[in-house]
C-alpha cells in the first residue's frame, strides 16, 4: 500500500512490490492473482460471515447485515482511519481497481447470503436475501465512495448507518397511490 500511495497504482510494479515485502515475484502470484487483487485483499470479508453467525437467529437479515459491516467497520476505523482511508481514496481514484471492487462484491455478496442461508425462516428466501443483501452492499458501498470522495470529512460509521436507515425507511414506506402496485 505505501508503494501504490507513493507512486500511484499504475507505476507500482508486481517486482517493487515483491522486493518491498523481500519475496520473489513468482511469490507474489502465489499469493495474488494479479496487482489489482493485492491492493483490494483485505481480512474484512471473514470477520463479517463471523460476525452475522454470531447475531441472534431470529433477527430480520437486515438488521444482521447492519451490525455485522459497522462493528467490522468499527474494528477497522478504530484500529487505523487514515490507513482506511488511503487505501478508499486510492481505490476512488484509480480506475483499475474501481473495477475490481465490482467482482468482489459479487463474491462478497455470495458471502454474506451464505452466512444468512442457514437462519432463512424459508428454504426459499434465496432470492429475497441475494436482494437485501445486494441492497446492503450497495447502500454501505455508497456511504464509503461518499466518505473518500469527501477525503474523510465525517464520520464513516455514522454515514455507514444513515445509509441503512434509508434503506429501512424505503423498505417500509408504503406504495405510492397509482405506483406499480396498483
Amino acid at each position: 500500500m505505501r508503494l501504490f500511495l507513493e507512486k500511484g497504482f499504475d507505476a507500482t510494479t508486481v517486482e517493487e512490490i515483491a522486493a518491498a515485502a523481500g519475496v520473489s515475484h513468482m511469490t507474489f502470484f502465489r499469493y495474488f492473482p494479479t496487482k489489482e487483487d493485492a491492493a483490494l485483499h483485505d481480512d474484512y470479508d471473514p470477520m463479517i460471515v463471523d460476525l452475522i453467525a454470531e447475531r441472534p437467529a431470529d433477527e430480520p437479515a437486515l438488521d444482521k447485515i447492519r451490525h455485522a459491516l459497522t462493528n467490522g467497520l468499527n474494528h477497522l476505523y478504530d484500529s487505523d482511519r487514515e490507513a482506511l482511508l488511503s487505501r478508499l481514496r486510492l481505490v476512488h481514484r484509480t480506475p483499475a481497481l474501481r473495477a475490481g471492487t465490482g467482482q468482489r462484491r459479487d463474491a462478497d455478496q455470495q458471502l454474506l447470503i451464505q452466512a444468512l442461508l442457514p437462519t432463512a425462516s424459508d428454504p426459499g428466501d434465496e432470492f429475497r436475501l441475494r436482494v437485501l443483501v445486494a441492497a446492503a452492499l450497495a447502500a454501505t458501498t455508497e456511504a464509503i465512495r461518499y466518505w473518500a470522495e469527501r477525503d474523510g470529512d465525517g464520520d464513516l460509521r455514522q454515514l455507514v448507518n444513515d445509509a441503512f436507515d434509508v434503506l429501512r425507511t424505503e423498505l417500509t414506506r408504503p406504495p405510492a397511490a397509482g405506483g406499480p402496485s396498483d
